[in-house]
């Protein structure tokens, strides 16, 4: 998968009134919320009047909605101070994840770059070291960009000879970032700085590299006005912004992705566009003939295509085009035509994960029934063999250069904290890089997966984490996690956070939705646009299941989702209210109406149709969150999580799905909404905002279920 896709698989008009908020003295108490003024608007879609009183939430920077997110918060924090437990499951919290966490290492010519975090430093630092038994030193320590940690940092490139390392910087959440310089031996930043750029990589050529950026925005609606004409520059190192040359533009189609990509020789380049968060469209250029125009290689947007490296002047291509499944094939671009493809690596039941290239190999990831299995092969497709993994878990390959010897790879588990091994390329063996330290014991926990049948009589795949020992006796407090969309797959991975709920004699149960990538492609498109009720009914059937075994019942059952899976909970909650106690919407896409028109809300059409059509409207009308709460309802007690600088999915979304729930909430269960300020839609969240969000929903969790901590 390329850069683009992996960053995409993330706000007055009206006078408002505010009235005061009285403090909590017990669950059983009726909160008083603040009272949001509603105005007369309403959106005629074909016929079918819509009102959208909250519109004026949409513009965030305004006073009323200021004044309103702070009123609500001190609504938030006055309910969750009350719980007498919050700051013991803040220490534990604070305990657990205070041990030192590694990256696997990336090999630059004779360094060995990685990241590590001591344990409670808000942002990993990057460090450097000559050859695996040298001391490493500091190369980049995000943590020194802001006081409280809000600047986070990925390095997205490297030039071939290894001199240099391009690095983003994000503040506060948002996918905004600048790019700057590394000078890799001398741990310097060189004065480079581009602004403005977005879902970006660094694709090196010689004494430069190709990158994705916007103009520049109005900068009071950056965070919310919809971005357009994505845009493909040549930067050399040394030079200002304002020299880069212009290398793809497409002015007919404002709402597309572009990312770029040089082999690893840097003699090809190649720019993608995709018009969504599915399907590519690939062009390429020889840069070593100086062919001077790009060229289409394979034309857009029904499948999903990325390059992995040429050999020689053909390319080695990963796609699911002729396989759901997925593939890799070979391609020569002198005649691209698909019936000239060469098929490498066939498909398989399995879904093809990834394929990563290492030493002259590549590594075939594949997902069975939802855990990791990596095979070995040649670059002719001839296979060599199988990594031996530990046990059922999930495996992450990272990528290396033809001429390495040895390449890493990360394994973890629900019950196994990421470990990285060293794998040498010539003996086929494994060993211990680095392994985490957590002060829990594993072995105390089991993982068990089931397949519960959905609505429509398919088989959906589970994980149920518990202690051992576990009684099937119906208290149990549980939560059900889920995403369902994009392609993206839940795996088994591990959780410090997840054992306050274990310790406590708590069940987490995470179930593979139609609409991930568990399963390939047909598994997705299960889920996607007009078959999207499948991924709610799949987790309607998840809950029920929990009951009906008696893991759990409603009053102890807890569902969370975040972004695509806050729609998830947002849809569930609406439709099937009675059977949960708690629900945890996190930055979820809750005004199906108009995701569209902010930022690059555009980009999930493709995923889930656009009311501005009609037989998508009545698709989507039908389950929008916002749209399908009604008055009377008694609804499960609500945490919604956002944040201010969330310019993935816009804070809009979850203000008005709040303010709308509070007005028509029956009976005493809370409607709450977290607003993090200086935070976004998750990625470089720094450590101390994750323990306090954590805590607060382990607090609201267990006080509603009425749990003893």
């Amino acid at each position: 998968m390329n850069d683009m896709k992996r960053n995409l698989l993330n706000y007055a008009i009206c006078c408002m009134v505010c009235i005061g908020f009285t403090p909590v003295t017990s669950g059983q108490n009726p909160l008083k919320y603040p009272s949001p003024a509603k105005t007369a608007q309403v959106d005629n879609f074909f016929g079918e009047k819509v009102a959208d009183p909250y519109r004026w939430m949409e513009y965030d920077t305004a006073t009323n909605v200021r004044q309103w997110v702070e009123e609500e918060n001190k609504v938030t924090n006055g309910y969750l101070d009350q719980i007498p437990y919050r700051g013991k499951i803040k220490e534990r919290l604070t305990e657990i994840i205070n041990y030192p966490k590694y990256s696997a290492p990336y090999k630059a010519g004779e360094y060995f770059i990685y990241q590590k975090n001591d344990g409670l430093q808000n942002q990993s630092v990057y460090y450097v070291q000559k050859g695996q038994e040298a001391t490493p030193e500091v190369l980049l320590d995000p943590n020194k960009l802001s006081s409280d940690g809000t600047a986070a940092v990925s390095i997205v490139g490297y030039s071939m000879n290894k001199k240099y390392a391009a690095f983003t910087v994000n503040q506060s959440g948002s996918d905004w970032e600048n790019i700057y310089i590394l000078d890799i031996e001398n741990k310097k930043q060189l004065a480079d700085r581009i602004e403005w750029a977005k879902f970006t990589g660094a694709a090196f050529k010689a004494d430069g590299f190709y990158y994705s950026c916007y103009d520049k925005p109005e900068v009071s609606k950056s965070l919310s006005e919809k971005n357009e004409y994505h845009k493909i520059y040549f930067h050399k190192i040394g030079d200002l912004q304002s020299k880069d040359l212009l290398v793809y533009q497409d002015k007919a189609h404002p709402l597309r992705y572009f990312s770029a990509q040089t082999t690893e020789d840097e003699k090809y380049l190649f720019v993608y566009g995709s018009e969504g968060t599915d399907g590519t469209e690939v062009y390429y250029q020889n840069l070593a003939d100086g062919q001077k125009e790009l060229k289409l290689l394979l034309p857009g947007f029904k499948y999903n295509y990325n390059v992995l490296d040429n050999v020689g002047s053909k390319f080695l291509v990963y796609t699911n085009d002729g396989a759901p499944n997925y593939h890799v094939v070979m391609i020569d671009p002198s005649k691209p035509d698909k019936k000239n493809w060469e098929e490498i690596i066939p498909e398989k039941p399995e879904y093809l994960e990834g394929v990563t290239l290492a030493g002259g190999k590549m590594f075939a990831t594949y997902l069975k029934d939802v855990c990791s299995r990596v095979y070995r092969y040649d670059l002719t497709g001839k296979p060599e063999g199988e990594i031996s993994l530990p046990s059922l878990g999930t495996a992450t390959v990272s990528g290396g250069n033809r001429d390495d010897k040895s390449l890493f790879y990360t394994f973890t588990s629900f019950t196994y904290p990421p470990t990285i091994y060293k794998y040498d390329i010539q003996s086929q063996k494994s060993e211990v890089f680095k392994k985490s330290e957590v002060k829990i014991n594993s072995d105390e926990f089991e993982t068990k997966q089931v397949f519960y049948t959905s609505k429509d009589g398919t088989k959906i795949p589970m994980f149920i984490v518990s202690r051992k020992g576990l009684k099937q006796d119906g208290t149990n407090p549980t939560l059900l996690y889920g995403y369902g969309g994009f392609n993206i797959s839940l795996t088994p991975t591990f959780s410090a956070s997840r054992m306050i709920l274990l310790e406590n004699g708590g069940i987490y149960a995470l179930a593979n939705l139609r609409g991930g990538g568990e399963y390939g492609e047909s598994w997705h498109k299960a889920g996607m646009l007009d078959k999207k009720q499948n991924v709610f009914d799949d987790f309607i059937a998840a809950a029920e299941y929990l009951i009906k075994e008696k893991y759990t019942q409603p009053s102890k059952l807890a569902i969370q989702g975040g972004s695509n899976g806050g729609l998830l909970i947002g849809a569930c909650m609406t439709q099937r209210p009675e059977l949960y106690k708690v629900a945890f919407p996190a930055v979820g896409v809750m005004d199906m109406l108009r995701f569209h028109r902010f930022t690059v809300g555009w980009g999930w059409v493709v995923e889930y149709g656009c009311a501005d059509s009609l037989k998508d409207f009545k698709n989507i009308y039908k389950y929008s969150p916002l749209h399908n709460l009604k008055s009377g309802v008694e609804y499960p007690a609500t945490m919604i999580t956002t944040a201010d600088h969330d310019d993935r999915v816009v804070p809009a979304h979850s203000f008005k799905f709040a303010a709308t729930l509070q007005e028509k909430q029956k009976g005493t269960n809370p409607v709450l909404i977290r607003i993090d300020v200086k935070a976004g839609h998750g990625a470089g969240k720094p450590i101390s905002k994750v323990i306090a969000e954590q805590a607060d929903i382990w607090s609201f969790m267990f006080y509603n279920m009425g749990v003893k901590y």
